[in-house]
């Protein structure tokens, strides 16, 4: 049963320590002791330049912080927590130790350069209104790199009602098993029921349901005297861990996570390319099976496909399952079938169907998305000089396959993530591209005058 210490409506990411090593944190205090420099460039200005304001200073924002930065554009990175490393170290489980650090040291290197301006502990919207930004600080242009924070809501009507009463988010719950062990942790916090379920397919929901059944195993095991490491068991495979410990899975008697999907397996986003022919699309799919093959029999997950939430179970003001529905997928569609509802009762419902950017007063939506005039250059529909870079722009995970890449690559690649591969050499995504391309268009745009730049330095200096 869940408990919260903090609603789920004024949960924010903390950024916490997170395994972060000594070289690692010294990039990120050499990145902040920079800004002292950078805005005395910015107070001592003669001439005027290009000046971009950048929203979210993770993966994304990092690279266009860089690439403004290579063409002589002052780039100032406005960033919600105490440290820029956003769903890299809040969003991957704390197993991805190795893509972490690859990720937290491009982070840093890009931050930590001198002409880079990174402002800490800046929520746009809260500390900064957009209006201030845009219309009054005199920015060249803006990057919306603020990633996707939001869950997407699980599409059952009233289910929000019973948030923290049965039904929990994904973010929040990756975000207390990364940081449950952080001294002065004051986040949400879960006892994990046996039993639990899991809505959802891509990604992000297999990262929850090893979640969940690796400290499920893990409880049964302390409750034996056997102490286990999490990530080891999470290396190793649950049955591997009971084998060597001279436990069988009967005696724990654990029953387990089920994933519940509304498509079928070989639909899951687990590897995907760019209008694949009809010879790719047959190489995905057999691709995806056996991920999730891998990863079943890897951490003991029960999956169902073709199965869609369609109403809650409850009892009194608690969440107790939910009601499905079976689907058939029709030229790529799903459809439900009437009259295959069935009811699956839970102690504890998961939804991981995706992330989507939170709203920023003066930006304009639509649907679940920022609205963009185009998706290739990420313009801002009715903002000009105002783009969408990285997952704030797709409102997809964190793995972003190259186009260019071949499908036994991206296999490998998905397969390593999901711990049921080997580690692959590191391949291209087109991430910096974007950036790059930002940063020429910025490069390009109207100079900040030398007035708005010694102003600008003096509004930062009060943040």
């Amino acid at each position: 049963v869940p408990v919260q210490r903090r609603s789920a409506e004024h949960w924010r990411p903390r950024n916490l320590s997170l395994h972060l090593d000594g070289r690692l944190f010294r990039r990120v205090i050499r990145a902040r002791h920079s800004l002292v420099n950078a805005l005395q460039a910015l107070k001592d200005a003669a001439e005027p330049r290009p000046v971009v304001a950048i929203i979210g200073g993770a993966v994304a924002g990092s690279e266009a912080a860089a690439a403004c930065a290579a063409r002589g554009v002052i780039p100032v990175v406005f960033e919600q927590g105490e440290r820029p490393f956003g769903k890299i170290e809040d969003g991957l489980p704390r197993w991805h130790e190795k893509l972490r650090e690859k990720e937290y040291r491009k982070i840093g290197e890009n931050l930590g350069q001198s002409e880079v301006i990174f402002v800490p502990k800046t929520e746009i919207g809260r500390d900064v209104s957009w209006s201030e930004l845009r219309d009054h600080l005199g920015f060249s242009a803006i990057v919306l790199a603020n990633g996707a924070w939001r869950d997407r809501p699980l599409p059952v009507e009233g289910a929000d009602a019973f948030v923290s009463r049965g039904l929990v988010y994904q973010n929040e719950f990756v975000y207390w098993f990364n940081h449950y062990d952080d001294e002065g942790y004051d986040g949400p916090v879960y006892e994990i029921p046996d039993g639990t379920i899991v809505v959802g397919g891509g990604l992000a929901s297999i990262d929850v349901v090893k979640i969940i059944n690796l400290e499920l195993y893990a409880r049964a095991l302390r409750e034996r005297g056997l102490d286990v490491d999490i990530v080891e068991m999470e290396i190793k495979g649950i049955p591997k861990t009971l084998q060597k410990l001279g436990v069988s899975a009967e005696e724990l008697g654990v029953h387990g996570c089920t994933l519940y999907y509304r498509r079928r397996k070989e639909d899951m986003p687990l590897a995907s390319v760019d209008n694949p022919t009809a010879e790719q699309l047959a190489k995905l799919q057999a691709a995806r099976v056996k991920i999730m093959d891998r990863v079943i029999r890897k951490y003991f997950v029960k999956f169902e496909e073709l199965s869609k939430p369609v109403a809650t179970i409850t009892d009194g003001n608690r969440l107790t399952g939910i009601r499905f529905q079976r689907t058939e997928v029709v030229d790529g569609r799903v459809r439900g079938l009437e009259g295959t509802e069935f009811d699956v009762l839970a102690p504890m419902v998961i939804s991981s169907i995706g992330s989507i950017p939170r709203p920023i007063e003066g930006v304009p939506t639509k649907g679940e998305l920022y609205h963009y005039d185009s998706w290739d250059t990420g313009e801002v529909h009715g903002l000009d000089g105002v783009f969408g870079l990285g997952n704030v722009l797709t409102g997809k995970g964190n793995i972003k396959e190259s186009r260019a890449n071949a499908i036994e690559i991206i296999e490998n690649v998905v397969a390593a993530y999901l711990g049921v591969g080997d580690e692959p050499e590191e391949t291209p995504g087109n991430g910096s591209e974007e950036a790059e391309a930002m940063a020429e268009r910025a490069a390009a745009a109207t100079p900040m005058s030398v007035e708005a730049m010694r102003a600008l330095a003096r509004r930062i200096e009060q943040l």
